[in-house]
């Protein structure tokens, strides 16, 4: 009896040894793993002043504008950086629940809500209008829904 249990134990412990030795290594050899892409990088492409400093990236031909991190009310002002133009196409990321609405002020306004449904970060593009190569700025204030005041 002593034999057999010595075997047994072994046995387990030898099962459980090459268990653990696959499960530590699997993220590296597994043909079915991925690794997760790579964050964007970083851009210059708008000189930004106000409440917040967002970060800049390129999702395609769309210039993001990173305001995942934002909360409370606040505003920013966006010009082009020296030697830049405007991007054709441009969108602010915001997480729902942080804020209410983004206000937008370029030679049009618009306000975009932001729904409260979610965690992820949502990626809302400009609609075509907002802003033109004349404009001189483009001026993006955030708060609750019932912040953003009638267009005067």
């Amino acid at each position: 009896m002593g034999v057999r249990q010595a075997r047994r134990t072994t046995a387990g412990a030898a099962a459980l040894a090459a268990l653990l030795s696959l499960g530590g290594c699997s993220h590296l050899h597994w043909p079915w793993h991925h690794s997760p892409p790579p964050p964007p990088a970083a851009v210059h492409e708008l000189d930004v002043s106000g409440t917040a400093t967002p970060a800049q990236y390129w999702k395609r031909n769309t210039l993001l504008i990173d305001l995942s991190g934002i909360g409370g009310t606040g505003s920013i002002v966006l010009k082009p950086a020296a030697g830049n133009a405007w991007p054709v196409r441009l969108a602010f990321r915001v997480t729902p629940g942080g804020v209410g609405t983004l206000e937008v002020r370029g030679s049009a306004r618009e306000v975009l809500p932001i729904g409260a449904v979610g965690t992820r970060p949502v990626d809302l593009e400009l609609p075509p209008g907002i802003y033109g190569a004349a404009t001189p700025q483009i001026v993006v204030s955030w708060g609750p829904a019932t912040a953003v005041a009638a267009p005067q």
